[in-house]
């Protein structure tokens, strides 16, 4: 199976480390060993985004989605829906980014 790598970014990065967990158990399910899934804050995508198979916004920072695709052109970029981050669905995010990008 692929190796996927997420990084989730958002305002400050701490509680989003907890999401990250729930999207690689989500993602252990689906037969993905090895998922990576960390969380930034947004000023810290330059180090993190390269390689990565999708950006996830956390919705606090959803207005910056337009910057960062012209930022990192060649990686997808999705917001989260705040009700998914909220709850932290974890696996509601990760399976419908799985549905979306065919992983």
């Amino acid at each position: 199976m692929k190796k996927l790598k997420i990084t989730l970014a958002c305002a400050g990065g701490m509680s989003s480390s907890m999401l990250c967990k729930k999207i690689i158990t989500a993602s252990e399910k689906k037969g993905y060993a090895g998922t990576e899934c960390e969380a930034y804050s947004v000023h810290s995508l330059q180090s993190a985004a390269p390689g990565s198979d999708v950006i996830l916004l956390g919705p606090q920072v959803g207005y910056m989605k337009d910057t960062i695709i012209k930022k990192y052109p060649d990686i997808p970029v999705e917001v989260i829906y705040m009700k998914d981050y909220g709850m932290m669905n974890g696996e509601k995010i990760f399976n419908d980014m799985a549905e979306k990008f065919d992983w």
